[in-house]
């Protein structure tokens, strides 16, 4: 079964960067589309970026449009999180999911209900 583990969160002051990491086991991630979400407190989960691993196509939020970057490392079996121009409002917990390759819009991309695996998530603080 397909396990995801994310790692690379941490604090960081505004205007900072960080690159998350999304590695998954038991199963390559060539086959899937890899979302990015993030929840803070007394905010609905959000997703920020998917990327159709084969393809290489990649969706972003509004929000993070032009600071967030998606990638994959194909032989790392990894998806990661480029993050720049960090803003305090980006402090979440960070989360990757999967869902096994489809064609996807994307406003489904960017929603939690398409996806069926779940990493544990990584904490990011944007602070002074």
């Amino acid at each position: 079964q397909l396990q995801l583990v994310e790692s690379g969160g941490g604090l960081v002051q505004p205007g900072g960067s960080l690159r998350l990491s999304c590695t998954a086991s038991g199963r390559t991630l060539h086959y899937y589309t890899i979302g990015w979400f993030r929840q803070a407190p007394r905010q609905e989960r959000e997703g920020v970026s998917c990327i159709n691993f084969n393809e290489g196509r990649a969706t972003y939020a509004d929000s993070v449009k032009g600071r967030f970057t998606i990638s994959g490392d194909g032989p790392k079996n990894t998806v990661y999180l480029q993050i720049n121009s960090l803003l305090p409002e980006d402090t979440a917990t960070y989360v990757c999911a999967a869902i096994l390759d489809s064609l996807l819009s994307d406003r489904q991309c960017l929603s939690e209900y398409e996806y069926t695996s779940w990493g544990q998530g990584t904490q990011v603080t944007v602070s002074s």
